[in-house]
Order: C-alpha cells, then sequence, then structure tokens
C-alpha cells in the first residue's frame, strides 16, 4: 500500500485481540526512558534478527496498534504528504463533490497538478481541527441554553 493510501477494509476480530495483546506488552516496555530500543523477532525456524528501533517509532508503533485494538482501520501518512480529493473526502467522511466546493470556496488549500487538485495533508488536518473546534463550541452553547432554558439535559 503506498504511503498515502488509506484503508478500505477494517481489522478482523483477531487482528484487534492481538493488537490490544501486543499494545499492552508494548506499553510495558516503553516505560523505561531509553531513546533507542531493541526488539528481536523470530523467523519459523528459530533464528532471531535483532532490530534497533528508535524511542518515537515504538510509540508510533503503539498508537496503531491502540487504534486497531479499537478496530480502527490505519493509515500512516508523512505530514508533508499530498492527497487526491478523494483521499481528502475519505479522511473528512464527506462526498468527493462536497470538499471540491470547500475548495472552491477556500476553506481547504490546494494546489493543481496539470488538471487534479491535490491537498497537503497538514491542511486537512489543520482544517478538521477547526472545524471540530467549532462543532464542539457550538454543542457546547446548545447545552448551556438547554440548561437555561430547565429542559433536563
Amino acid at each position: 500500500m503506498p504511503a498515502t493510501a488509506i484503508p478500505r477494509t477494517l481489522p478482523t476480530e483477531e487482528d484487534i485481540a492481538l493488537a490490544r495483546e501486543s499494545g499492552r506488552t508494548l506499553s510495558a516496555v516503553l516505560q523505561s526512558h531509553a531513546d533507542i530500543r531493541q526488539l528481536d523477532f523470530h523467523d519459523d525456524t528459530g533464528a532471531v534478527c535483532a532490530v534497533r528501533l528508535p524511542t518515537s517509532a515504538l510509540r508510533l508503533l503503539l498508537d496503531v496498534l491502540t487504534e486497531i485494538g479499537q478496530g480502527n482501520a490505519v493509515s500512516i501518512l508523512p505530514i508533508h504528504a499530498e492527497l487526491t480529493t478523494q483521499e481528502v473526502a475519505d479522511v473528512l467522511n464527506v462526498s468527493r463533490p462536497f470538499l471540491v466546493q470547500l475548495l472552491e470556496k477556500g476553506d481547504i488549500p490546494f494546489h493543481k497538478v496539470g488538471t487534479h487538485r491535490r491537498v497537503r495533508y497538514q491542511d486537512v488536518i489543520a482544517y478538521k481541527t477547526r472545524i471540530d473546534a467549532q462543532r464542539h463550541q457550538a454543542l457546547d452553547e446548545l447545552a448551556a441554553q438547554a440548561q437555561e432554558l430547565g429542559m433536563g439535559y
């Protein structure tokens, strides 16, 4: 799967259970404060291959295992990645035509490569963060109004 591919399938029950178990073990390993860790992998013949990894990579792996353990599909994208409009629509869980409207209104920056629009991943996340904050603020205001009106919630 390319670095910018967004998974289309959810993990299996077996994957979820294994991710939870592995995540617990990895979390315990990360309790020490070493900058570099070594993992030993055993192949089907019993041979051991030692792999040294930076702690930051193991923390990312723990995040991935946590998400899979919750039944979520996971994709890793470099911050500087450029996404197609369909990939952005999938990340934001909106239709591609709706996303194109957002782009054309200037809500999310983009540029064109030939006739195709490309959006930087960090711009997508900035938009998502901004819109989520607006939604939370609106919900807080509605909850406050409901309290003032004695609506019981």
